[in-house]
């Protein structure tokens, strides 16, 4: 019988799964040489490591061994945020940790990789090769006067070419970045004109849901827009000749070098990610090899009990956070896989065989992933041999209860499910999975390791039992080093610090529950993710707005009760224009093709006019609250809008859709 505030777990992990987490290890290490709590299980561990972070993070650095070429002087000399400075004198290389398992002769004919594409047959990478070729091209960047700092782009889909490429890079001490081929010109260079990459890795083209997408006109638009390129790779992904001028993949990382890794300081930059752009161009966010190195150790080594008997299966593309969190599984001698194609292809239970083809004993997905299969009526423990997966995680957006539900029903009753929840921002969680704790409906695990979250409400008061602001109180090694073309920090501030100064604000809405569980709402603000992949409204706006019937438009997305994700485009119509399907069609077309296929809106809607800020900034959260239901009164404060009368519409429309099920027609 299970008191009231603790509900009863849909699952708990066996006694001999908690001897045997690595996570056990950790504590018992570190209690004996760390004085870190020997009893009281993870929340007296998770305690301690908020309470002694330095203590804590120097316990991480040592248990996974981290190779400091030259040594650090203090572990954490200034711990204000934004500005902590972490392992202060030290150097080292994110690639020869992603590397060391190849050091062991014993391992250099494992595969490092598993490439999958849709015709869901993996393809090995071995230890060796991947050393072998990395050392090649990291010797051909540097001949190509590659320098420390300099950046480096990929316009690559989820292959071993781009963990290459990534790890080539960060040997060399250069700053990798990356988009997603199916990314539009205009979304791409929005992001990389803003690095100044001098070398691009690209393919000719793309295969998604059985058909091939010739990119060969958009790297040609990607090159003559980036004046700084010095190099270009072309990777024949479809077959092609590559273009006159370019290197080939195969000339690149044809040589045997042994790789040379360049010792850079703690907080040297790693990679450059992008955040969604909501007001403006997408941010971007720089991380430093160290912090990285160190944030993933602990998340992929304790938090996802991942080591050299694993396999680690994610679906994700290149263009998102998780693509470099999944590559980072190298850190901990793990087998990562990689699958390129469409998440439904041939059916909807194609990750499901993925996952079953490739032993994956970790496998990650979206929630609206596992919502899909469970409307498709989708048996994967019937229909596949799961017996190696451990764990499904998923991320994304938040697991409805109906979806954990489902994974114990249709996967397996003795299945881990970690549901995860942190950001771009900080390329890592900060809560979700725990080896040792029960799985509660709906819930996520706890809050990571050195994390301190928090839920504030709106005058800085920590609340527990209900939802408040997800804040984090100490800074994490991971967290931005700067923003690409910030000079004074000022965005950087604004983005994360306004609110709460000195406190991380990370503009989602969650709960605290009293049994130390975390709750997920969705988001704060107005940032557009759909299948995981985040997009600003600005992008779109940009977009849409080329047509010369559209005056100004608005976009919304909601995560919805039932773990779906409702997207409308309401449009401001310019004099004369007429919303028929024609018009809806070419809108529809352009944000397909200039930005991305997964935020093309459920419905395009036609408004008399788009409500404002005083100052003329588009109200997106009080629209999306009132499209959730709250009431006017709670969602909008009258004095910050410039046309009132253009509210009540949208207040309506959310008693429409409430009443009969549905949206207007799209």
């Amino acid at each position: 019988m299970t008191s009231a505030s603790t509900p009863e777990a849909l699952w708990s992990p066996s006694p001999e799964r908690i001897a045997q987490a690595r996570i056990t290890a950790f504590q018992t290490w570190a209690a004996e040489r760390f004085d870190a709590p020997a009893d009281g299980g993870y929340p007296a561990l998770h305690s301690w490591s908020v309470d002694e972070l330095d203590t804590f993070w120097q316990a991480v650095a040592e248990w996974f061994d981290v190779r400091f070429t030259t040594p650090y002087e203090s572990v954490l000399a200034e711990r204000t945020m934004p500005g902590a400075r972490w392992f202060t004198g030290a150097t080292l290389n994110y690639a020869e940790h992603a590397l060391r398992a190849a050091e062991d002769p014993a391992r250099a004919d494992d595969a490092a990789l598993l490439a999958v594409d849709e015709t869901h047959e993996p393809v090995p990478v071995t230890w060796g090769e991947l050393r072998r070729q990395v050392g090649a091209l990291a010797a051909e960047l540097r001949a190509l006067g590659v320098r420390p700092g300099d950046r480096v782009s990929g316009y690559l889909p989820n292959i071993p070419e781009a963990v290459t490429a990534l790890l080539a890079t960060a040997a060399v001490g250069a700053v990798w970045t990356s988009c997603a081929p199916d990314f539009g010109a205009r979304s791409v260079l929005d992001r990389f004109q803003q690095v100044e990459p001098v070398v691009l890795f690209t393919v000719d083209g793309y295969r998604y849901g059985g058909k091939e997408h010739d990119r060969r006109e958009t790297v040609a638009e990607l090159r003559a827009e980036l004046p700084s390129l010095r190099a270009v790779v072309h990777i024949p992904l479809l077959g092609t000749e590559a273009p006159e001028s370019a290197l080939t993949w195969a000339d690149v990382t044809s040589g045997d070098a042994e790789p040379v890794f360049e010792a850079v300081p703690f907080d040297h930059p790693l990679w450059v990610l992008y955040s969604s752009g909501t007001t403006g161009l997408p941010k971007a966010i720089v991380q430093s090899q160290g912090g990285i190195l160190l944030e993933h150790l602990k998340q992929l080594g304790l938090h996802c009990d991942l080591g050299p008997e694993d396999r680690f299966f994610w679906y994700t593309s290149t263009g998102w956070m998780m693509w470099n969190f999944l590559v980072s599984g190298l850190l901990t001698g793990t087998t990562v896989v990689l699958y390129d194609g469409s998440p439904g292809y041939p059916d909807t239970g194609a990750q499901w065989r993925i996952a079953e083809r490739t032993g994956a004993t970790l496998y990650g997905t979206s929630a609206a992933y596992v919502m899909a299969c469970r409307k498709a009526e989708v048996h994967p423990g019937r229909d596949f041999d799961l017996s190696a997966v451990k764990c499904v995680a998923t991320t994304g957006s938040p697991l409805p209860p109906d979806g954990f539900r489902w994974l114990h029903d249709e996967v397996a009753e003795d299945l881990w499910i970690a549901s995860v929840s942190g950001g771009t921002d900080v390329c890592s969680c900060f809560a979700g999975a725990v080896p040792t704790l029960p799985v509660h409906i709906g819930e996520l695990q706890a809050p990571c390791l050195g994390t301190d979250l928090q839920a504030w409400d709106p005058s800085g008061k920590p609340v527990v039992g209900e939802v408040g602001e997800l804040v984090v109180t100490n800074p994490m090694p991971s967290m931005p080093i700067h923003f690409w073309n910030d000079p004074d920090g000022s965005r950087y501030r604004d983005s994360y610090f306004e609110m709460f100064p000195g406190v991380w604000r990370h503009g989602d809405w969650i709960t605290l529950t009293d049994h130390g569980s975390v709750i997920i709402h969705g988001r704060s603000d107005s940032t557009l993710n759909r299948q995981g992949v985040r997009m600003g409204s600005a992008d779109i706006y940009e977009a849409v707005e080329r047509l010369p019937e559209i005056k100004e438009s608005l976009v919304i997305g909601l995560e919805e009760p039932n773990g779906g994700y409702w997207m409308p485009l309401f449009v401001h119509l310019a004099p004369g224009a007429t919303l028929d399907e024609g018009l809806r069609a070419r809108i529809k077309a352009t944000i397909r093709e200039q930005l991305s296929p997964r935020h093309v809106p459920d419905e395009i809607i036609e408004v008399p006019g788009i409500p404002h800020t005083l100052t003329g900034k588009r109200i997106e959260v009080p629209v999306k609250r009132l499209l959730q239901g709250t009431p006017m009164a709670k969602a909008v404060n009258p004095g910050s809008v410039d046309n009132l009368e253009l509210l009540p519409f949208y207040e309506e429309l959310a008693r429409t859709r409430t009443g009969a099920g549905t949206g207007t027609q799209g």
